[in-house]
């Protein structure tokens, strides 16, 4: 399902300093999975335009056909 212009659309776009989402492909859609360990250091501006990067993220890849779930992965 991760297309070409996908890959595309997902790399034209640039993280905020050390921050970065893994994006999995499950052949009918895909997740962009966030760590929660990444926003645990942040100030609250920092996780502001992290939540926009990932917004435009799945926007970008809805525009270009993909069906996209945003998860987190809890601490434990």
């Amino acid at each position: 399902m991760y297309t070409d212009a996908m890959r595309r659309a997902f790399h034209s776009i640039v993280p905020p300093k050390n921050f970065g989402v893994n994006l999995i492909d499950n052949d009918t859609f895909l997740t962009i999975k966030l760590s929660e360990r990444s926003f645990l250091n942040m100030s609250h501006d920092e996780k502001i335009e992290s939540i926009k990067y990932v917004t435009q993220l799945k926007k970008a890849l809805e525009m270009e056909g993909a069906i996209v779930l945003v998860t987190r992965e809890p601490l434990r």
